[in-house]
């Protein structure tokens, strides 16, 4: 019963990661014990991870230009020229 109770409570928890806005509101409420016994780290990892695989094309999006008056997509590159994509925090 207490198996049972344990996977259910991480199969919760990884559909919960994989909306990082409801994610976060659900982890404030987390008591500090569970960071024991449950592998966050582990469980994000899998929730987050891409489906991607070499060779495929990746996902269309689209950011706000540098400007900030128009919006750039990145399928309007695709075919033309090779794009190099950086995120990062720069604080």
């Amino acid at each position: 019963m207490l198996v049972v109770l344990y996977a259910s409570l991480l199969a919760g928890l990884l559909a919960v990661m994989r909306d990082p806005t409801l994610f976060g509101r659900v982890m404030r409420r987390v008591p500090e014990p569970a960071f024991v016994v449950i592998p966050f780290k582990r469980l994000w990892f899998i929730a987050r991870a891409g489906r991607l695989q070499p060779g495929d094309a990746a996902p269309d999006f689209d950011l706000p230009a540098h400007d900030q008056k128009s919006r750039v997509r990145l399928a309007s590159f695709r075919g033309r020229e090779p794009v190099v994509l950086i995120f990062g925090s720069y604080t």
